[in-house]
C-alpha cells in the first residue's frame, strides 16, 4: 500500500487500452482538430497585428495538447505484444509524420511566424523559454524548405521529407519485430551460463532440431554467448549471422542516406552533416571530425597495446593467434577480466537481482534529487485509473509504475508517473531506452501538466529457481536509462517542445553519462547489492538445491574483493571500447559527408562499414581471411542512425566530455551530496531544453565546461 500523504496524485495516469481503429481514429481527429486551428489562425490574424500571444502561442498549446495523445499511440509499436496494434501504431505515425511535415512547410504560417519573429525576437516582454521557442519555430520552417522557391525544387524537398518519415517508421519495425536465430547443441554451446541456455527454445520431438536450442539475437542470448561460448566456430558463425539480420534494412538505409544528402543540397547545404550540425553544440562538422579524429589519434596506440594483450591470451588457449577476431573480443576480454584481474561476473551477477537494483537505484536518485517512488499495485492502481481498472494503466501485466514525488526538503509535490518494462517479448524494441509517454509543461489555465516516463529494456526474466540478475555492465545501462527517466521526470518547462530530454543530441546523453559514475563508486555499489539467495525463502531454498555440500551461503551485500575487482577494471580495454564508439561516429560522419551527390550514391555502405570498423578498431573481421568488406551488414541493425542520431552519433562521445566535467568537478568528492543533487536538478535536469545548452552548463559548472577530465578519465592526458 502506498503511505496516505502520496495516495492520490492530483493527476491520473494515462489508459492503455487503445485498440488498431482507436489509434487511426484518435490520430485523425487530433490531426484535424489541429489543422483547423491553424486554418483558423492563418484567417484571423492579419498582417500588422501578429504577436507571439496570437501566432505562436496558440501552436504551441495545440502542440501541448496534442502529445499527450500523439507519444502513447506511437509508442504501442515498440511495446506491444499485439501484431495489429503495432501496425495501426505505425499507420498512426506515419499519418503524424506526414500532418508535421504538411503544417511546417505552409507558406501562409510561416509568413506570420516570420513577422513575429521579426517584431518580437528581441522583446524583453517574453520570457526567455518564449523567445527561444519563437527562434527555434521560425528557423525550423526555413530548415524545412521554405527558403526554397515555391515550384518544383520545393515539391521534391516536401516529398523527400515524407520518404525520409517512412524509412524511418519501416526500418524500427523491422528491427522491433526481427526473430532470427540459430539452432545449436548444448554441446555446441557449452560454457554459455546455464541461466542464459534454460530459457531458450528447445526443438520439438521428431523434427530435425530435437535436443537442439534456439538462440535469438536478442541481447540476453547474443551478449553471453558472444562472451562465454568456448566453440570459436560457434561464436562466428552467431556474429556473422547477427550482423546480417534485418537485411531488409539494407536499402532503407541506402535510401536514407541518398535522400538526406540531396535534400540538404535543396537547402544550400554542402551535405547532410552540415545541416544537421548547424543548430548542435558543434555546430559544424569540422568541429566534429577534429574532435573524432584527435580521439582516434590519441586512443590508437593503446588499442593496438590492448590487441597484442589479448592474442597472447588467445595463444595460451588455442596454441595460435595469427588474427584476433570481432567474434573473438568479448570472449576474451571476459577471460582477460576473470583470468587476469578476478572478474567474476557470474558471481557479481549474483549481487545485482533486478528487483533490488532499481530499488537500490530508486533510493540513490531519492537522497541526491529530494524524489520519492511510491510503487504501485493491486487496488492503489485501482484507486487511481480513470477506469476504475488497474491493469489499464499498463500496457503489459510485467509492467512496474511508481507514482513519483518531491520529498518534504522539495515541498511534498506530485512530479508524475515512472514505468519500467524490463524484459523482452516478441515484437518488442529490441535495445533499452527511455520513451516519454506525456510531456510535462503548463497548461492554459496555469496550472501544471504532469508527465509519464516509460523504461524499455530486455534483461533476462526470472525463474522459479532464480531471479533476473544483471551483469554489471547491466547495471550500467539501468542506471543510463533510469538518468534519462528522471530528466524527463523533473523537468519543468513553459512547453512540451522543451520538456526533459528535448535538448540538442550532442548535449542529451551527458546527464545520464554522468550518473554512471555512480556505478564504479564502491559505496554505491555495495548500497546496490544483496545476494539474490536473500530474497525470499523461496531463492533461499533454491540456492541450498544447487549449491555444494557444506557451502556456505555468501554475505548478503557485495563483499570487498568484488567490488575492488569492478572498480578496478573499469578502463581494462578501455581504448578498444572507445575505439569502438569512434567506428560508429566515423560512420555516421562519412556518409554523411560526401564529396558530391553522386558520391553518396555510389557508395557501399555494408563494405563502408566493415572497412572502417577494421581500420579504426584494428580487429580483423572475415576480411582477415580474404573475404573483402561485403561480409554484413551492420548499418541495417544500427536503429540510431535511422530514429534521429543521424550526423550526431558523435554525441556519446563528446558529451563525454561533459558529462566528466561535471562529475569531477561537483560530484567526485561526495558522490551523494544531496545539496549538490538538488543543484543540478535545478540547474541542469528541470531546464530541458528551455534554454540554450552551454548557458545551462557555464552556469552548473561556474565556468565554460573543459576537456580535462575526459581526456584524464581515459588515460589520455598529454
Amino acid at each position: 500500500m502506498a503511505p496516505s500523504k502520496f495516495k492520490k496524485p492530483p493527476q491520473t495516469p494515462p489508459l492503455f487500452v487503445h485498440t488498431p481503429d482507436s489509434l487511426v481514429k484518435d490520430t485523425e481527429r487530433f490531426i484535424e482538430e489541429s489543422k483547423n486551428l491553424q486554418d483558423q489562425i492563418v484567417r484571423d490574424v492579419k498582417p500588422g497585428s501578429v504577436e507571439f500571444k496570437n501566432v505562436l502561442l496558440p501552436f504551441a498549446q495545440d502542440d501541448n495538447k496534442m502529445s499527450l495523445e500523439s507519444h502513447i499511440i506511437g509508442f504501442y509499436q515498440a511495446v506491444s505484444t499485439d501484431a495489429k496494434l503495432r501496425d495501426a501504431s505505425t499507420e498512426a505515425e506515419k499519418k503524424m509524420d506526414d500532418f508535421a511535415i504538411e503544417s511546417s512547410m505552409r507558406e501562409d504560417i510561416f509568413k506570420l511566424v516570420d513577422e513575429t519573429f521579426k517584431k518580437q525576437k528581441n522583446d524583453e516582454s517574453l520570457d526567455a523559454e518564449s523567445r527561444r521557442l519563437l527562434e527555434k519555430d521560425h528557423k525550423g520552417y526555413i530548415r524545412m524548405g521554405l527558403g526554397i522557391p515555391a515550384g518544383p525544387d520545393r515539391d521534391r524537398f516536401k516529398a523527400i521529407k515524407k520518404r525520409l518519415s517512412e524509412l524511418s517508421i519501416t526500418f524500427q519495425k523491422n528491427l522491433n519485430e526481427e526473430s532470427g536465430g540459430l539452432w545449436f547443441t548444448p554441446q555446441e554451446l557449452d560454457g554459455v551460463p546455464q541461466d542464459v541456455l534454460s530459457g531458450l527454445k528447445q526443438g520439438e520431438k521428431g523434427t530435425e532440431n530435437e535436443g537442439k536450442l534456439f538462440l535469438t539475437f536478442k541481447y540476453p542470448d547474443l551478449f553471453p554467448t558472444q562472451k562465454y561460448c568456448k566453440n570459436a566456430e560457434v561464436r562466428h558463425k552467431v556474429f556473422i549471422a547477427s550482423e546480417n539480420k534485418c537485411n531488409d534494412n539494407i536499402e532503407l538505409f541506402k535510401e536514407a542516406i541518398v535522400l538526406r544528402d540531396e535534400a540538404a543540397r535543396l537547402l544550400g547545404y554542402p551535405d547532410h552533416a552540415t545541416f544537421r550540425i548547424e543548430d548542435k553544440m558543434a555546430k559544424t562538422p569540422k568541429t566534429v571530425n577534429d574532435f573524432l579524429g584527435d580521439l582516434r589519434k590519441r586512443l590508437a596506440p593503446g588499442g593496438l597495446k590492448e590487441i597484442e594483450e589479448l592474442k597472447k591470451l588467445k595463444k595460451s588457449e588455442t596454441g595460435k593467434a595469427d588474427n584476433y577476431f570481432l567474434w573473438d573480443h568479448r570472449f576474451y576480454d571476459t577471460l582477460m577480466l576473470e583470468r587476469d584481474y578476478q572478474l567474476d561476473q557470474q558471481k557479481i551477477a549474483e549481487y545485482f537481482p533486478l528487483s533490488t537494483s532499481i530499488e537500490g537505484m530508486l533510493n540513490i536518485f531519492e537522497h541526491l534529487f529530494g524524489l520519492v517512488f511510491v510503487k504501485l499495485e493491486g487496488e492503489d492502481r485501482d484507486a487511481i485509473s480513470e477506469s476504475k481498472r488497474g491493469e489499464d494503466i499498463v500496457w503489459h501485466p510485467d509492467v512496474q509504475v511508481f507514482s513519483v514525488w518531491d520529498d518534504e526538503g522539495e515541498g511534498n509535490g506530485f512530479v508524475g508517473y515512472l514505468y519500467l518494462d524490463l524484459h523482452p517479448r516478441d515484437g518488442k524494441y529490441g535495445h533499452a531506452a527511455n520513451f516519454n509517454l506525456q510531456p510535462g509543461f503548463i497548461n492554459e489555465n496555469g496550472t501544471r501538466r504532469y508527465p509519464a516516463t516509460a523504461l524499455v529494456c530486455n534483461f533476462s526474466k526470472p525463474t522459479p529457481k532464480k531471479p533476473s540478475l544483471l551483469k554489471h555492465d547491466e547495471v550500467v545501462t539501468l542506471f543510463h536509462e533510469l538518468g534519462h527517466g528522471i530528466h524527463d521526470l523533473v523537468s519543468k518547462t513553459i512547453y512540451s517542445r522543451f520538456h526533459g530530454t528535448s535538448t540538442v543530441r550532442d548535449f542529451v546523453e551527458a546527464p545520464s553519462q554522468m550518473l554512471e559514475n555512480w556505478c564504479w563508486t564502491p559505496s554505491q555499489l555495495k548500497s546496490l547489492s544483496k545476494h539474490w539467495s536473500y530474497l525470499t525463502p523461496e531463492y533461499t531454498q533454491a540456492w541450498k538445491e544447487a549449491s555444494k555440500e557444506g557451502e556456505s551461503q555468501p554475505p548478503e551485500t557485495m563483499p570487498e574483493e568484488l567490488i575492488n575487482s569492478i572498480v578496478n577494471t573499469r578502463h581494462i580495454n578501455d581504448a578498444l571500447f572507445n575505439l569502438r564508439q569512434l567506428h560508429f561516429g566515423i560512420f555516421d560522419m562519412t556518409v554523411h559527408t560526401p564529396s558530391s551527390h553522386s558520391a553518396v550514391e555510389s557508395l557501399d555502405a555494408s563494405s563502408t562499414y566493415n572497412r572502417l570498423r577494421h581500420e579504426i578498431s584494428k580487429i580483423d573481421g572475415p576480411e582477415a581471411l580474404g573475404e573483402g568488406y561485403d561480409w554484413g551488414h551492420g548499418q541495417a541493425t544500427f536503429g540510431h542512425l535511422i530514429g534521429g542520431y543521424d550526423a550526431g552519433y558523435y554525441g556519446y562521445l563528446s558529451s563525454q566530455v561533459y558529462s566528466a566535467d561535471m562529475f569531477y568537478s561537483v560530484f567526485r568528492k561526495d558522490p551523494m551530496d544531496g545539496k549538490e543533487g538538488r543543484r543540478y536538478r535545478h540547474t541542469v535536469l528541470e531546464r530541458g531544453g528551455s534554454r540554450d545548452e552551454m548557458g545551462i552548463l557555464t552556469e552548473f559548472l561556474g565556468r565554460e565546461p573543459k576537456a580535462e577530465a575526459f581526456y584524464r578519465e581515459l588515460g589520455l592526458s598529454e
